[in-house]
């Protein structure tokens, strides 16, 4: 059954996979490949939704935690701190239009991410799954989508549909359907779908009701 730390799985995913898409561009562009300016450029936003998740999981994830499992989140807010610095380093290198330099910095910002999405999944949030009562999972999830500035949520989208799986997508959707105002949904709905284009179909023919 979906709950609401599925959601923050899915974003995880898309996180993973856009950030394969930046580092394949960084280190084909440091060995002379033309044109992938756009495909990197793409940390700037990718960071941008990063921030605005770590600042939801410190505002409301962490907080739960605390409550279930003591000491444990310390660690994490640490690994976003490093998440900054790592940031950091990529824009001063893609800004210096040091090409070598944008690939060192791309992959330490892979493999920190990498490393701390895996822990968060296997830790984290298996504490929370494990220990925390689906409501309050679902109160923590809501404070923390809140941390998206309301007139950016349709970029946001745009960005994250189009990297999920199918699985991922329905578990999404699924969510917001759930615990969105119907009002509200309605309007995120067509924006779903323009993410999505040919691959709706599929998201419509898992979740019936969208249609």
């Amino acid at each position: 059954m979906t709950g609401p730390i599925d959601g923050i799985m899915a974003i995880h995913n898309a996180f993973r996979r856009d950030m394969d898409i930046i580092d394949a561009a960084a280190l084909g562009s440091a060995r002379g490949k033309p044109g992938l300016a756009p495909e990197i450029g793409r940390f700037r936003f990718f960071n941008e939704v990063l921030v605005w998740h770590a600042h939801g999981e410190e505002l409301a994830i962490f907080p739960v935690l605390e409550t279930v499992a003591p000491l444990v989140a310390e660690a994490y807010e640490r690994d976003h701190r490093g998440l900054d610095a790592a940031f950091d380093a990529l824009n001063a290198a893609v800004s210096a239009g040091d090409a070598l330099e944008t690939a060192r910095a791309s992959a330490a910002f892979k493999f920190h991410l990498d490393i701390h999405l895996t822990k968060e999944d296997a830790h984290v949030y298996r504490l929370i799954r494990e220990r925390v009562s689906v409501p309050d999972q679902g109160k923590a999830v809501g404070i923390m989508s809140g941390t998206v500035p309301q007139d950016r949520f349709p970029e946001v989208i745009a960005w994250m549909f189009p990297l999920m799986g199918d699985d991922d997508r329905e578990n999404m959707t699924r969510i917001w359907q759930t615990v969105m105002p119907a009002p509200v949904f309605a309007l995120v709905k067509p924006l779903i779908q323009k993410a999505l284009g040919d691959d709706w179909a599929e998201l419509a023919r898992r979740i019936p009701s969208l249609v």
